[in-house]
């Protein structure tokens, strides 16, 4: 009967040892003993965090939340993580929900590449999630806005909006049936194949004009084309004027000819030069002209020796 006792009291104590251990374990309180370090963060809320909460990365357990504090205006929560979790000092900590109904936890991005590994101690930069709560009452007040912008439609206000509306429609119905009636018969002759739109529609003539239209318009394309490529291949006149440099070469030296010559009549040089810019053969020029025109005067009302003799004298 004794051993009966001893051993139902020893399984009793192992018993709640062991329960005492899991509780522990799951609100982190062992961490010390399996190693580790622990980083810190301060948040604006912390949403209903806990002590015992997870720490997570990517989804993954990396630690426990060791201890939640107010500093100042800001909530400082310090995790213990586990050894083996690499932190970067970029990191960034976010408190999370796993759902509506959820436990919340911190979740810690993977940070940089090159940043350097965070140490015992070290202080973590935080995003802010929404508040659920805040959320909820927005959406609260949205609904309630609704629900009062649904109450303002009454029936007096629906008849006031409605109702200018529904006047025009009884003083013009008359119209506006003929108006109805004249488009169903403009539609019916459109389909029957009537009219111009309804030629152009269903008439075979117009298509086939277009695709010759379109035919020709190809030809023509390809005939021009075959014209520019018989030019760049220096066939025909317009092809050997635009590619046969022995006509370049031609051309420049008739316009350096003709460069020299110009510029030697405007220098006075040679008998056009001299002609275009001697002001002596100007004078001369017009008295010929003024001596001609008192000839001819005085050739008005005389016979023809006389006019011999006046010419003779005008002139010598």
């Amino acid at each position: 009967m004794k051993n009966s006792l001893e051993t139902r009291l020893g399984v009793f104590v192992v018993l709640v040892a062991m329960a005492a251990v899991f509780i522990v374990e799951t609100l982190g309180g062992l961490a010390p003993l399996h190693g580790g370090y622990r980083v810190r963060a301060l948040f604006n809320t912390v949403q209903d965090l806990k002590v015992g909460n997870s720490v997570k990365m990517a989804g993954v357990e990396i630690g426990r939340v060791g201890k939640i504090a107010l500093t100042g205006n800001k909530v400082e929560v310090t995790m213990k993580l586990h050894s083996d979790a690499v932190v970067k000092t970029d990191s960034k900590a976010v408190v999370k929900f796993t759902g509506l109904m959820g436990q919340n936890f911190v979740s810690i991005d993977f940070g940089s590449m090159d940043a350097a590994r965070a140490v015992d101690g070290a202080v973590l930069a935080t995003e802010e999630q929404p508040d659920l709560n805040a959320v909820m009452a927005k959406l609260d007040s949205a609904a309630t806005g609704i629900q009062n912008l649904t109450k303002s439609f009454t029936p007096d206000t629906i008849d006031n909006l409605l109702g200018p509306l529904t006047d025009f429609v009884k003083q013009n119905s008359g119209h506006i049936s003929g108006a109805i009636s004249n488009i169903e018969n403009i539609s019916g002759q459109i389909a029957s194949g009537q009219g111009t739109v309804g030629k152009l529609i269903y008439t075979d003539s117009l298509y086939n004009s277009a695709l010759i239209t379109v035919t020709n318009l190809q030809d023509t394309v390809t005939e021009v084309r075959q014209v520019v490529n018989g030019i760049s291949d220096g066939k025909g006149t317009i092809g050997k004027l635009v590619t046969d440099e022995t006509l370049y070469n031609a051309t420049t030296a008739s316009m350096t000819n003709l460069d020299q010559i110009l510029r030697k009549v405007n220098q006075g040089q040679g008998t056009i030069g001299k002609l275009v810019n001697d002001q002596e053969f100007y004078k001369n020029a017009k008295l010929s002209l003024q001596k001609l025109d008192k000839m001819a005067d005085g050739l008005e009302d005389q016979g023809p020796l006389t006019v011999i003799g006046i010419m003779a004298n005008n002139l010598f």
